[in-house]
């Protein structure tokens, strides 16, 4: 039967040309929580590596799939429950935060006997002795498209009392990974193709004896209550400035005054503790807003075939530094960026297949500091903001300054969508008409000036 919304007399060789090319494009899954990132999640692989006398030896590898959301100090914290009665009787590039109750064991004492461990990585300069590939970096995770190398994290466990077969080890339950909050959903471990190893030269492949994953992906609205960062705007040909809506993060509590900080306070620095890498509540400056981070996109200049912009990035938290930091935009002229200025610049394709066969436009860019320059947004202060300016070429197709098209669409800080203002309150380009009647009426002002400076000197 063909398709209602297929013009009549349409033959059925269009019709199954037009089925091939939509299931052949539509590669993205429609569950994922992020638009421009469908197939975000962070990947656990747990890979048997051999048995031993009472368990087995496993690598346990976490990838940080998602394009621009990062873990940053003081980094990820993995829990999972044992099935039966296992305990974790050594580790390498991790550890527990608990031993728990080990009083069964006489002589040796596992590294940790509870039903339900907790695993953290290791800091930098661990002891070589404990480490393994990909680990000791504090639970920091950087974002894949930011950085694939340091997207990866392992430790090694030995397990006992859990089975030494394929058919007598069970799977853990109840996977949980905090960053060191609440977002993640973890879902069941599946069991899935044992993992294959190559060695080092190539020529020899070896094989896991069992593999299951887990995959965890991400929600804003778990992670916090209220939005982290806002948007405000501002351009050339307008003088309004468009603030972040009031309370987008929260309002003012004026019957409580640690609520925020004012920043002209001369007991600033006695209420202000030092960034620390413990996970505390924001200790945001006091603004109409109250968001710990603002994005504000300046519209500075056009040339005849290029236009300019200014990016700046306000830290408002006075307990946070934010290293590896990283932005998203989208805005239709990101295909035609020229040139950035002090930021590195990738542009984000997240429906690859669609966009080659629907000839889409790259509207997504993610930007992000330069390594050792400004790749840390520190603390609210005088030097708690970085900022950089984008170069865009005009394509006369669709370019234009009218109806707020000059803004962008869509900002992401670290991977949680910021506040935008509201449409109808973008800096408006004035109209052709009010700009003749303007220069028409300041030409009769020269002309009856003239005119009066002739009469005068007659």
């Amino acid at each position: 039967m063909k398709p209602l919304w297929l013009p009549t007399g349409t033959s059925g060789s269009v019709v199954a040309t037009l089925l091939l090319l939509l299931f052949s494009c539509t590669t993205f899954t429609s569950t994922a929580y992020d638009a421009l990132d469908p197939t975000a999640n962070i990947t656990i692989k747990w890979d048997v590596i051999t048995w031993t006398g009472d368990g087995y030896i496993a690598v346990v590898t976490m990838y940080n799939f998602q394009q621009y959301r990062h873990i940053q100090a003081p980094g990820w914290t993995l829990g999972w429950t044992w099935a039966k009665r296992e305990v974790i009787w050594n580790m390498l590039g991790g550890q527990t935060t608990e031993q728990g109750d080990c009083s069964r064991f006489k002589g040796s004492i596992p590294h940790c006997c509870k039903k339900d461990p907790t695993v953290v990585d290791l800091l930098p300069g661990a002891p070589y002795n404990q480490q393994v590939a990909n680990c000791c970096k504090g639970g920091v995770l950087n974002a894949w498209a930011q950085d694939p190398e340091t997207a990866v994290a392992s430790f090694q466990l030995i397990v006992g009392s859990a089975g030494t077969t394929n058919k007598t080890v069970r799977v853990p339950k109840n996977f949980t990974l905090r960053v060191p909050g609440p977002g993640y959903t973890c879902g069941p471990a599946k069991i899935v193709r044992p993992t294959k190893f190559s060695t080092n030269d190539k020529r020899r492949t070896t094989q896991a004896m069992m593999t299951w994953n887990v995959t965890c992906t991400y929600s804003q609205f778990l992670a916090q209550k209220t939005p982290t960062c806002c948007v405000s705007l501002s351009s050339f040909y307008n003088n309004t400035i468009v603030n972040c809506p009031t309370c987008t993060c929260g309002c003012q509590n004026k019957t409580e005054p640690g609520s925020c900080v004012d920043p002209k306070s001369p007991h600033l620095a006695s209420v202000v503790s030092p960034p620390s890498r413990a996970l505390n509540p924001p200790l945001v400056q006091c603004t109409s807003h109250m968001c710990p981070i603002r994005v504000h996109w300046h519209v500075k200049l056009q040339y005849k075939e290029y236009w300019r912009i200014k990016i700046t990035v306000t830290n408002f938290n006075y307990r946070m530094n934010y290293s590896q930091w990283n932005l998203v935009v989208q805005h239709p002229n990101f295909d035609n960026v020229t040139q950035v200025f002090s930021f590195n610049y990738k542009p984000l394709t997240p429906y690859e297949g669609l966009r080659l066969c629907m000839g889409f436009a790259d509207d997504t860019g993610m930007l992000w500091g330069v390594k050792f320059y400004n790749d840390l947004l520190v603390s609210a202060g005088a030097v708690g903001n970085v900022q950089s300016e984008l170069l865009f070429r005009k394509d006369k197709s669709s370019f234009t300054f009218d109806k707020g098209w000059a803004f962008p669409r869509r900002i992401y800080f670290n991977g949680d969508n910021c506040v935008m203002p509201p449409p109808d309150a973008y800096p408006w380009l004035p109209n052709a008409s009010s700009t003749l009647v303007l220069s028409l009426l300041s030409s009769l002002t020269r002309i009856l000036a003239s005119f009066l400076v002739l009469s005068f000197t007659c």
